[in-house]
């Protein structure tokens, strides 16, 4: 698994010191606001199993968030294909970070570097983003990192239950667009 370096962050292999923090991030109401269900530690490590594989198996998929400065975990951030539950294919690009690294730019910085390693190292077309329609702080990131939304893109997303977590909005972000603003 490579790592991804940005000013402030490390993007990197999970590790083992992650999985308490993680399963904080995935126990708090608010981080998992836009996200569904509160996790055990149970499903929040089998979380980190799955990640694990995930990118082994494709080369690319979800890094922890390191903060360089100080070491700390502050979340994760990375690519993943869409789920077969959506009506789009593609990969997909994300992040969660802990309260503490809210409001900070962590969020932009890292999806910048996913987005530079879709395009550079994976040599991908488009990268893709959702969420749901509320929640606008990550509407407010994908925007950030040059994506744009095309609302007859917005979709139910039908694997989760009736109510605020199924209406969801797409952006998109094609590697022309990418290079052209790595240009200008």
């Amino acid at each position: 698994m490579p790592e991804l370096r940005t000013d402030r962050l490390l993007l990197r292999p999970w590790r083992e010191s992650d999985l308490a923090p993680w399963a904080a991030m995935n126990a708090d109401p608010e981080i998992r606001e836009h996200l569904g269900e509160l996790l055990t530690r149970e499903q929040s490590d089998a979380t980190v199993a799955a990640m694990r594989a995930d990118f082994e198996r494709r080369g690319f998929g979800w890094w922890a968030l390191e903060e360089r400065g100080s070491g700390a975990f502050v979340g994760r951030a990375g690519l993943d294909e869409m789920s077969p539950d959506t009506p789009f294919t593609g990969v997909d690009v994300g992040w969660r970070l802990t309260r503490s690294a809210w409001g900070r730019g962590y969020a932009t910085e890292a999806g910048l570097a996913c987005l530079a390693f879709a395009f550079e190292t994976l040599g991908l077309a488009e990268v893709l983003a959702s969420t749901t329609v509320r929640n606008l702080r990550s509407q407010a990131v994908m925007r950030r990192i040059g994506m744009t939304r095309d609302p007859a893109d917005d979709f139910e997303d039908l694997s989760v239950p009736e109510g605020p977590l199924r209406p969801c909005v797409l952006h998109r972000i094609a590697r022309r667009e990418w290079e052209s603003r790595a240009r200008g």
